[in-house]
């Protein structure tokens, strides 16, 4: 009987692994997807985060593939509003880490393998968890080399469900989230860096919504545009053509390397742990893209409750542990109220970047402009931006 299995191969049940695999439990990954995923969305790795991924090797790879953010900058009509420095005094990691997901998911499968032969399975889509003699079983199917899918069963202690926001394991245990749907729509895309911006991250605050753009490896830059509505035919040359409008930056359609189109809300679950079965990252709380911490959140989340799936599995092989509810009840609590202060915080990126008549717009920047130039709060949003 497996200790863990953790139904998700994305970057938080990777890095859940990781972390379960240096506390010595037999843990398996099971990733329904037959290969890794190539689109490259969540690419801003946080401070807090990073220290979490240090601790399974994960940390230094990811640095020397990465570009690293040390600050922003926010103009408005072609003048500049404010600056933020991302190394904060005393900050292990003054910055924040820009990888394309792929490498991230690279690196975080090579220290799981390095951790433990034979953890990933891929092809495997498990699509229930049933309590059987003190454990739970895990049924679905397997896709072969060739022909038809094959019936798949695994037996473990407990189950972790990284398997996203629309996570089936959480509709099983009957477990509604709080959704909200907000009224924002994004354009996103990345392309042929020819900016002068370098390795800063930049905000246009203008009139018909906010632009962002942040470097990537390899001479790319992603641009995302605020759209008063869905866009109903995305491509490189619509995203062109919005990002020269609103900034007067020119990009090469022909260079676009991803695009995509989204609306936003978010999905709280009301709890993380039911019986055998632990929620991690977006399946226990799915946030706005928008401020980039949806994924960090994900490894946070893991880094608490590693230590804590430890113990449940210490327990449930006989070692008595008194305190293991009242410390797994507040580990929950804390982890629930951190995802609460990162959605507050989504939404205000996203309040920040709405349409406002060019009048009320000087104002507002005038404001937030002369704010960032005290050191107080130039670093308390610097805290707020980098998840310190």
């Amino acid at each position: 009987m497996l200790d863990v299995g953790i139904v998700g191969a994305g970057p938080v049940g990777l890095g859940m692994a990781a972390l379960l695999l240096r506390r010595g439990l037999d843990v398996a990954v099971f990733e329904k997807r037959s290969s890794p995923g190539a689109q490259s969305r969540a690419i801003g790795i946080h401070p807090p985060a990073l220290a979490v991924l240090e601790t399974v090797g994960a940390a230094a790879p990811l640095i020397g593939s990465g570009v690293l953010i040390r600050g922003g900058t926010a103009y408005s009509a072609g003048r500049k509003v404010g600056s933020l420095d991302f190394g904060l005094p005393g900050a292990e990691y003054p910055f924040i880490l820009s990888v394309p997901q792929p490498r991230t998911l690279e690196v975080l499968e090579e220290r799981v393998a390095a951790l433990g032969s034979g953890v990933v399975h891929r092809g495997v889509d498990v699509l229930e968890a049933v309590p059987d003699d003190g454990g739970l079983v895990l049924r679905g199917s397997r896709t072969g080399a060739a022909g038809p899918a094959e019936p798949f069963e695994a037996r473990c202690r407990f189950l972790v469900a990284a398997d996203g926001a629309h996570s089936a394991f959480r509709a099983a245990l009957g477990i509604p989230p709080k959704v909200r749907t907000y009224p924002d729509n994004y354009l996103m895309g990345d392309f042929h860096d020819g900016t002068p911006y370098g390795a800063e991250a930049v905000l246009f605050l203008e009139a018909p919504g906010i632009v962002e753009c942040f470097p990537l490896p390899g001479g790319i830059r992603r641009w995302v545009v605020r759209t008063s509505r869905p866009v109903a035919e995305p491509s490189g040359r619509v995203l062109a053509d919005l990002i020269r409008e609103r900034t007067g930056a020119v990009v090469e359609p022909s260079s676009n390397s991803m695009l995509s189109a989204f609306g936003v809300r978010s999905r709280l679950a009301p709890a993380m742990v039911h019986g055998r079965t632990v929620l991690v990252g977006d399946a226990a709380h799915e946030l706005s893209p928008i401020g980039g911490q949806g994924m960090n959140l994900g490894w946070l989340d893991a880094a608490a409750l590693a230590p804590l799936l430890e113990r449940m599995v210490r327990a449930d092989r006989g070692r008595r542990d008194p305190a293991l509810g009242r410390d797994l009840a507040a580990v929950e609590h804390a982890r629930l109220r951190a995802a609460r202060k990162a959605s507050r915080q989504a939404g205000l990126n996203m309040a920040l970047g709405r349409p406002l008549p060019p009048a009320v717009l000087a104002l507002r920047n005038s404001v937030v402009g002369r704010a960032v130039r005290r050191p107080a709060v130039a670093g308390f949003v610097a805290r707020r931006f980098t998840m310190h």
